[in-house]
């Protein structure tokens, strides 16, 4: 249960604030043992985390915490002071400083970094990123552990962000495009055809497609939109919902030519990359790949790498397993790779390299690809428009030429 407060420090400085406890007494307990005198202690009134789902903590969160913490750690402060100077700097940010609050709480009650992170109930973290800090607690590598998990979620986030401000401007001329298409089949084709009503002549096969689609948006336009709208929404669901379509359409995507590609790269390159920060931070090779596998968003390949995780668990080797394992295969040079690094036994290294090799190699394709989408939908843009003023000056010209003779 959470608690506010306010009162004063044994400096007197005033003091207010949050705190974790399952009654009021056990809350001015811990608020004595701190070397707080609150004037006020009541129950917080924001949302019990307890009664809702965990929110999934963003990359950025991720990031913000690993790269402040392992600050703080690194220039010699306690785990406990660090946290509570981040609660200073993050008061306005209730839900984050609610997460802030608990772990300080269980870290003052003498429990670890990784078993306050694996037991508060504000966020979900990523099992991997939990495993990897245990076991860095563990060794005494927690700093660089904090400083590379921050350094991973950065540039998740970063790419992310490239991507959908690339996305921008693409998606308003295809919005643009579209709308004025709807517009000038809707609204302009039937008021400019209604000339040739009174006429006898044949309209051009052209001409008579446009009206016949004109027409049929015309009298089915608000069946279509919510039509559509349906549509997507029974997608989304099932995509989110069923494990079964969910597989199926990122096995269909795997097979697309262009996009196998960028799919396979950024897989690969987040497995990768994870699977390298775990063995560096001292998590056992069975254990690593499996926290690893568990971090695909394609479930292709997911479910391809959680059937080997088994065989490596029994003592195979991964390379081997992926080889042995029915399904979609990674490609070929990543398993050349990893086949090499388990037998020189460099596999943190080297998957680190293929990391950064597929990370430049998206990089690069996702812009050749961006800039041939603008020229693309101009070119698009102008068929669509080509189409319906030719199917509207044709019968004019014909008009004119019959009038001539």
């Amino acid at each position: 249960m959470l608690f506010k407060y306010r009162g004063f420090d044994k400096t007197g400085k005033k003091a207010k604030g949050t705190i974790t406890a399952s009654s009021t007494e056990e809350a001015a307990q811990k608020l004595r043992n701190q070397n707080i005198y609150y004037e006020s202690l009541t129950p917080a009134k924001e949302f019990s985390f307890e009664v809702f789902s965990k929110r999934q903590m963003s990359g950025e969160q991720l990031s913000t915490f690993s790269k402040e913490l392992s600050s703080y750690l690194g220039s010699g402060m306690t785990i406990l002071t660090a946290v509570k100077l981040m609660e200073n700097q993050h008061e306005e940010e209730k839900r984050y400083l609610s997460f802030l609050n608990s772990i300080k709480t269980m870290i003052d009650e003498g429990k670890s970094l990784y078993h306050a992170l694996n037991t508060q109930k504000v966020y979900t973290l990523p099992e991997f990123y939990l495993q990897s800090l245990n076991v860095a607690g563990q060794s005494g590598k927690m700093v660089e552990v904090l400083i590379n998990m921050g350094n991973f979620f950065s540039a998740q986030n970063k790419v992310k962000k490239q991507v959908k401000g690339a996305m921008v401007y693409p998606s308003i001329i295809f919005t643009v495009a579209i709308a004025m298409t709807a517009f000038l089949i809707t609204f302009v084709v039937p008021k400019i055809t209604s000339i040739f009503e009174d006429t006898d002549q044949e309209l051009p096969p052209i001409t008579q497609f446009v009206l016949h689609i004109s027409d049929f948006l015309t009298a089915h336009y608000f069946a279509l939109a919510i039509g559509i709208v349906f549509i997507v929404a029974i997608y989304k669901l099932a995509y989110a919902k069923s494990e079964g379509f969910h597989t199926l359409i990122d096995t269909l995507w795997l097979k697309s030519p262009v996009i196998n590609t960028l799919i396979q790269n950024h897989e690969l390159g987040r497995f990768s990359y994870i699977l390298s920060l775990m063995l560096d931070s001292g998590v056992a090779y069975a254990q690593a790949v499996k926290l690893a596998a568990a971090t695909f968003g394609n479930y292709a390949l997911k479910d391809l790498f959680e059937k080997a995780v088994i065989k490596v668990m029994e003592g195979n080797k991964l390379s081997n397993s992926l080889q042995a394992t029915k399904g979609i295969k990674p490609k070929r040079n990543f398993m050349q790779s990893l086949a090499l690094g388990e037998e020189s036994s460099e596999v943190a290294n080297i998957l680190g390299n293929i990391s950064r090799l597929y990370t430049e190699e998206n990089e690069d394709r996702l812009k050749i690809l961006l800039a041939l989408l603008e020229p693309a939908m101009m070119l698009f843009i102008g068929a669509v428009v080509g189409i319906i003023v030719s199917a509207m000056l044709l019968p004019i010209f014909t008009m004119t030429q019959g009038l001539s003779h």
